[in-house]
C-alpha cells in the first residue's frame, strides 16, 4: 500500500501540464553552450567585493562534454589554461612541469567557480523534478529542483527556473546540502549562435551571480562573440595542451 501512496503523492506534486524535466534541461543546456558541433566565445568575469572590482577574461572553446578555457587577461594570468575532459578538470600553467587536477567547485573569481565559466550539462549531471510555477521578471517559468547525481559537479543542489515559452534558464539558486541558499544567479540572453544546419540557438549575454549569505559580493560574467565552429578532439587533450 505504501508504494501506490508514494506514487500518488509524487504525481500530485507535479503541476498539471508540466513538461518532462530532463527534456527541459536538455533544451536549456543547448542555450548555455552544450552544442555537440563545437562553439567558441569569450567570457569576461568582473567581481566586486568590498567596493573593489577585479576582472579576468577567457577564450572558451567547447564541444560536447569537453572545453578549453584559455586566460586572456590580466597579464599575470595570460597563458593559463583550464581543460575540461568530461568531469575531469585540469589546470595548466606555463612553467609548471605537469597539469594539476582541480575541482569544478574551486573558486575562480569572486563567487564564480571553475565550473561556471563553461557549458552546463544539467540534464546529465542532475536529477530534476518540476516543483512549481513562478513568474521571473515577467516571464512565466517552471521551477525545478535539481539534485546532483555525483560529487564531481559544481553544486550539490540547485533551484532552477526555466522559461515556459523560450525553454531557457532565467534564474538559479545554489543550495548547500542542508538546503540553504548561498548564492543566486540571473541569466540574460542576447547572443545567437548559428548552427551548421542553418538553425540558431540563443546564447547568454550576461550571468550575474550574487552572494546570498550577507557579504554583498557580485560577480558578472559577460559573454562576447559566441559562434559555432568545429573543434578537433585533439585540442582538449591535456597532454597536447601541457607541451
Amino acid at each position: 500500500m505504501i508504494a501506490p501512496l508514494l506514487v500518488s503523492a509524487l504525481l500530485a506534486a507535479a503541476p498539471v501540464g508540466a513538461p518532462d524535466p530532463e527534456a527541459l534541461l536538455r533544451d536549456s543546456d543547448r542555450a548555455r553552450g552544450a552544442l555537440p558541433e563545437g562553439v567558441t566565445w569569450t567570457v569576461v568575469v568582473d567581481s566586486t567585493e568590498e567596493g573593489e572590482t577585479t576582472r579576468r577574461s577567457y577564450l572558451v572553446r567547447a564541444r560536447g562534454v569537453d572545453a578549453l578555457c584559455e586566460a586572456l587577461s590580466p597579464p599575470r594570468h595570460k597563458g593559463e589554461v583550464i581543460v575540461f575532459n568530461d568531469r575531469t578538470i585540469w589546470y595548466v600553467k606555463p612553467g609548471l612541469r605537469r597539469p594539476i587536477a582541480i575541482s569544478a567547485r574551486q573558486r575562480l573569481q569572486g563567487d564564480a567557480a571553475t565550473g561556471d565559466i563553461t557549458t552546463t550539462n544539467y540534464a546529465r549531471d542532475y536529477a530534476g523534478t518540476i516543483a512549481g510555477e513562478d513568474v521571473v521578471d515577467g516571464d512565466p517559468a517552471w521551477r525545478l529542483d535539481l539534485v546532483a547525481r555525483n560529487k564531481t559537479v559544481t553544486y550539490d543542489r540547485i533551484r532552477y527556473w526555466v522559461s515556459k515559452k523560450r525553454r531557457l534558464a532565467v534564474k538559479a539558486e545554489f543550495l548547500t546540502v542542508s538546503g540553504d541558499v548561498f548564492k543566486t544567479a540571473s541569466i540574460e540572453y542576447g547572443g545567437r549562435v548559428r548552427e551548421p544546419g542553418g538553425g540558431e540557438v540563443d546564447f547568454p549575454a550576461r550571468v550575474t551571480i550574487r552572494d546570498a549569505m550577507g557579504a554583498g559580493a557580485v560577480t558578472v560574467l559577460t559573454y562576447e562573440s559566441p559562434r559555432a565552429e568545429p573543434h578537433p578532439p585533439a585540442i582538449f587533450n591535456v597532454n597536447n595542451v601541457a607541451r
